[in-house]
């Protein structure tokens, strides 16, 4: 349960701080705590996971539906194609 006060230093201290951690230990709560109430204040912000070069990781069926929807077919069995060669196939299709 949280207090008003709590609620008001939450908000305010997640606005400027956005980490749960230390947050979580100054209201002497869990982690899991800090996000759940966050979340159902409609404030929380998931972190948006971001691969080795920085750029959301699209998976290679998602590569695939690209592909399929550009050349207006079917393409099963594609998806077993290396990802790197999915990722060259839909950029040359796409910039033509």
């Amino acid at each position: 349960m949280y207090t008003d006060d709590e609620v008001k230093w939450l908000l305010d201290e997640y606005s400027n701080n956005k980490d749960i951690l230390s947050i979580a230990t100054k209201l002497n709560k869990s982690p899991r705590s800090i996000i759940g109430k966050l979340s159902r204040l409609g404030v929380y912000e998931k972190k948006v996971y971001v691969g080795k070069t920085g750029e959301r990781p699209v998976t290679k069926l998602e590569l695939c539906a690209r592909i399929a929807r550009i050349l207006e077919t079917d393409v099963e069995g594609l998806e077993k194609a290396p990802k790197d060669v999915l990722k060259r196939i839909a950029t040359k299709l796409e910039g033509q």
